[in-house]
């Protein structure tokens, strides 16, 4: 039986070409920069990205409440912690750690505290929030939908949370899911295509070949193809949306199937994924999506709750909790494509936000961590990384290669997302309350939006995507 790859897009830079090169040329130079070690202990050390997360995690192990999030500060290359108070052993083992002491005011308590509050009285269709360790405070967007009486209750809950603890702002276009599409996979659903992106090949818990993509997606349709009108070479096999995570786990029919563990940029350049990482406020982040193809931006915020309007409930909401805020632009046909570093480590799968590539925006995503920890699947053939935390395990702190994380994040864990009515394994465990000050991270979703119309879409775009955005390899 012979393999062949799916076939790559041709304009692989045909959409937004001058941010896809731009893209591409950022992620050959420096990838292995090593980290520097100074002779003085209390001098701070600079790292790549990919050492933040051990670092963080040690220190907020070792800090208790005093520990109020971390980021990076990719100019100086440097670990900056925020801690809470002016004890002089927690400043000192900040220092001796090699990072940056920073005294803030709101503890992750305080911002734990505040989120569960935007929830209770704010979960409006059309906002979102994250916490930013950069200003200490929790981020409130509201998009253009979000007028009189729910801009009014909005912004009287963000200034009942007190002074320097929350701030509010407008968000151009309207938070949506980007379905429509790495390498773009194709389904039929509710009498019309849906189109959404390939993410990470993995390896499922009994050892067979499988995909990672957004669970709006796997929450739509339940068989998939590589080709559109093609026949399903891949079946859903659990989906999470909304709730806790917005992931789906599809295996491929084929139990011969190669699934290199690689994304394709374009232009016949490839990056190895070889690990899972958390996300790092701060870090340089790439996103791969059939539609728009390779752009790069940065990570703005982290447990980020976003409230969808409801796409099968008028006037309802589809919330999800603990994401990735990035401001990474995406369009529709981008949900489930690959978040990745530079180094090739495998951050988190494109969901939703508002704006696109020409005038920007904000774009949300699920962690790749939390959405391996649900399913029991391991990246690749099942040798590259596994679930749950993979941000540096083995590596010191003064020489992590392994990709960047994020803060360990607290957060409510309460229960479990909705899946979907058929999807096995729907409502796979995820984070519930994930509001904590700068920790696990997740995407939004949304329904995935089978409408006819998409049909149309998803044929106009089959050859303008970028490349093989994850490598998928099917038998045929």
């Amino acid at each position: 039986m012979s393999h062949k790859r799916i076939p790559k897009r041709k304009a692989a830079i045909a959409v937004g070409s001058v941010a896809a090169l731009g893209a591409a040329a950022l992620l050959l130079p420096n990838a292995n920069a090593s980290q520097t070690d100074p002779a003085s202990g209390d001098t701070p050390k600079t790292f790549k990205a990919a050492g933040v997360s051990l670092v963080a995690k040690q220190l907020a192990s070792q800090l208790g409440d005093a520990f109020a999030g971390s980021y990076y500060n990719a100019e100086k290359q440097q670990v900056v912690v925020n801690v809470v108070g002016d004890d002089s052993k927690v400043v000192d083992a900040v220092r001796k750690a090699g990072a940056v002491p920073h005294q803030v005011h709101n503890s992750t308590a305080t911002l734990q505290a505040a989120a569960k509050t935007l929830r209770t009285k704010a979960t409006i269709p059309g906002t979102a929030w994250s916490v930013d360790p950069k200003t200490n405070e929790i981020r409130v967007s509201a998009d253009s939908t979000v007028t009189g009486s729910r801009w009014n209750t909005l912004e009287s809950t963000v200034k009942s949370l007190g002074s320097g603890v929350a701030t509010l702002k407008k968000s151009s276009g309207t938070f949506k899911t980007f379905v429509s599409g790495g390498d773009a996979i194709f389904a039929q659903a509710n009498g019309g295509g849906v189109r959404c992106s390939l993410g990470f090949n993995v390896t499922a818990g009994d050892g067979s070949p499988a995909f990672l993509t957004a669970g709006h997606c796997g929450v739509a349709a339940k068989q998939w193809s590589d080709s559109q009108n093609g026949r399903p070479i891949a079946t859903v096999d659990q989906a999470t949306f909304p709730g806790n995570g917005d992931f789906s786990l599809v295996r491929y029919d084929d139990p011969n199937t190669q699934a290199p563990s690689e994304v394709n940029v374009g232009n016949g350049q490839t990056v190895q994924i070889t690990q899972a990482a958390d996300a790092v406020v701060g870090q340089q982040v790439f996103r791969m999506g059939s539609t728009t193809g390779l752009h790069d931006g940065t990570v703005t915020g982290l447990d980020a709750t976003v409230n969808f309007q409801s796409e099968t409930d008028p006037g309802g909401v589809d919330t999800v909790t603990g994401l990735i805020q990035t401001n990474v632009c995406a369009e529709a046909g981008d949900s489930g494509g690959s978040l990745f570093t530079q180094d090739g480590s495998a951050i988190g799968l494109t969901s939703g936000g508002s704006g696109d590539c020409t005038a920007g925006g904000e774009t949300f995503f699920q962690p790749v961590t939390t959405a391996l920890q649900a399913t029991g699947a391991t990246l690749g053939a099942g040798g590259a990384g596994g679930a749950g935390d993979q941000s540096g395990a083995g590596a010191g702190a003064g020489d992590q290669s392994a990709s960047p994380g994020g803060q360990q994040g607290a957060g409510d864990q309460s229960g479990a997302g909705a899946g979907a009515g058929d999807q096995s394994g729907a409502g796979a465990a995820g984070a519930g309350d994930q509001s904590g000050a700068g920790q696990q991270s997740a995407s939004p979703g949304d329904q995935s939006g089978g409408a006819a119309d998409q049909s149309g879409n998803a044929g106009d775009r089959s050859g303008s995507g970028v490349g093989d955005g994850s490598g998928l390899v099917s038998s045929h």
